[in-house]
């Protein structure tokens, strides 16, 4: 049992690692949307694989670690960037974890999950930033256009996550299957 508890902490530490990687990668990339803000949330895809062979718990670890050490790394720490994305994180990772038990009962592909993960990121972020400054013009404005761009990133993050998936699994890389309590 011991053992287990030490693969699964080193596996954690490699996807925080990972998702602080690509969460920094990310920011230093222009995504060529004429909407501020727009991503193309990549370090949701460690989010999600974290989620899928590990559970909800862990996968708010490594999204929320993941915001606040990649926002350490690119200096916007505690500032106006930090808040949108620990908000759309967290925010995010809780509505992928309540989709993947319709994901575990076969109700929903982990593309849904993912989509679902994705509207909750912009729509959480474009909320706390017209909150932040105080213009709830920029809610309705934005919204339609952060949505549009959620769908194709969803899908994209969702079969890459996929992909992933039946890799790990072919390789034999999952320590412990999630039990219904942390999934």
């Amino acid at each position: 049992m011991k053992r287990n508890n030490t693969f699964k902490m080193v596996y954690l530490s490699l996807l925080i690692a990972f998702a602080v990687a690509v969460h920094t990668i990310e920011a230093a990339i222009p995504v060529p949307v004429p909407v501020p803000g727009a991503k193309l949330g990549l370090a949701n895809i460690i989010t999600l694989f974290t989620i899928v062979f590990y559970g909800y718990r862990s996968g708010l670890v490594v999204a929320s670690l993941r915001s606040v050490i990649g926002s350490m790394l690119i200096g916007n720490f505690m500032g106006f960037g930090f808040y949108l994305s620990f908000g759309g994180a967290v925010s995010s990772c809780l509505v992928m974890a309540l989709f993947m038990h319709l994901y575990r009962k076969k109700i929903v592909s982990l593309i849904s999950v993912s989509v679902a993960g994705a509207v909750t990121f912009n729509t959480v972020q474009l909320a706390l930033a017209s909150a932040l400054v105080q213009n709830f013009i920029l809610f309705r404005g934005y919204l339609p256009f952060l949505l549009l761009l959620a769908v194709p990133t969803g899908i994209f993050t969702g079969l890459v996550t996929w992909f992933l998936q039946k890799y790990a699994v072919r390789l034999q890389l999952q320590v412990e299957r999630p039990s219904k309590q942390s999934s």
